[in-house]
């Protein structure tokens, strides 16, 4: 058994995976399984990014490496929360919001001076960039893509374009524009590439006096496509009018809203999960608007059903 490399596999149910994890490598154990934010079955897995941490800053106990690339933990939990669905609490250890927030006075004010006093790592190592405040209305084509480039996208020339178009229609609508507005916009756009089925306008009324109506326009094939539906609340017809265009059985099985920052004009960023004849898919969308975001993460997840439909079974799951 000296020659053998000893693996160990945790789950949270007691809140002890990572705990465990260590003790584990402390013992002897040499590989360890875990997942990105600790997703898993029940209460999930053992984090990768706390385990990767917590090796890193308490090498004086734990005299191991992993070879992880430290500064890409915050992206690769962003890009796993975005296609899985499932959001990252706030208070999350280490890719949190939270996480590097300090409200007392008196940790500001040490944070401030030295922030070692109360940070046992860098936002920066990360990948967490501590400048949030980057641009504006007024900001030129040279200084987004220079920030593109610094939140590690490298974008075509089309896609650049494309990207720093739909930049100025936000800051046009948004009066602070932060880094995470900015991965988002990238992010949203990159997630529609692909999108045969595209959401093109939306006018929706609404409000104690009247029921809800929602007018939306599709692309499909080249064509715009409008229709008109009612529901139960703003998004419940704006939904109705998609499957008015697109006939489908799709049970909606997740539907979830979150704010990209803070303010009454963040972007809400809606994730929705779909179930047509035991086929799943999450769709996603993000917009200033509630509605639109709704109505783009609606379109997104029809998209994917439609690939689904056409493929053989093993395609689908591969995919």
């Amino acid at each position: 058994i000296d020659r053998a490399i000893i693996s160990v596999h945790c789950h949270n149910d007691l809140g002890l995976a990572v705990a465990n994890s260590l003790a584990a490598v402390g013992a002897g154990a040499r590989q360890i399984e875990c997942t990105i934010n600790g997703l898993g079955e029940r209460a999930g897995n053992a984090a990768m990014e706390e385990i990767v941490m917590a090796l890193r800053t308490r090498a004086d106990r734990l005299p191991y490496s992993c070879g992880v690339k430290t500064e890409n933990i915050m992206k690769a939990s962003h890009l796993v929360s975005q296609i899985t669905g499932f959001v990252v609490q706030p208070n999350k250890a280490i890719v949190g919001a939270n996480a590097f927030a300090h409200e007392s006075g008196i940790h500001q004010d040490g944070v401030l001076k030295h922030a070692g006093t109360y940070e046992i790592m860098t936002p920066e190592s990360v990948g967490l960039n501590r400048s949030k405040l980057v641009l504006g209305k007024l900001s030129g084509s040279a200084a987004f893509k220079a920030k593109l480039k610094e939140l590690g996208f490298d974008l075509g020339d089309n896609a650049l374009k494309e990207a720093f178009r739909r930049f100025k229609e936000l800051a046009d609508r948004k009066r602070d524009i932060y880094d995470e507005d900015i991965v988002t916009l990238v992010d949203d756009e990159m997630l529609r590439a692909s999108d045969t089925v595209r959401f093109v306008s939306l006018d929706v009324h609404c409000g104690s006096k009247s029921p809800p109506k929602a007018t939306l326009e599709l692309e499909m094939d080249g064509r715009i496509l409008p229709a008109t539906a009612g529901g139960d609340g703003p998004v419940d017809a704006a939904f109705n009018a998609i499957k008015a265009l697109i006939p489908h059985e799709a049970k909606l099985l997740l539907y979830q809203v979150s704010a990209v920052t803070e303010g009454t004009d963040a972007q809400a960023e809606v994730t929705v999960r779909l179930e047509e004849n035991g086929k799943t898919v999450n769709g996603q969308g993000a917009d200033t608007d509630t509605i639109v975001a709704s109505v783009k993460a609606y379109v997104n997840a029809i998209n994917k059903l439609v690939v689904k439909r056409t493929r053989t079974a093993p395609e689908a799951l591969s995919a």
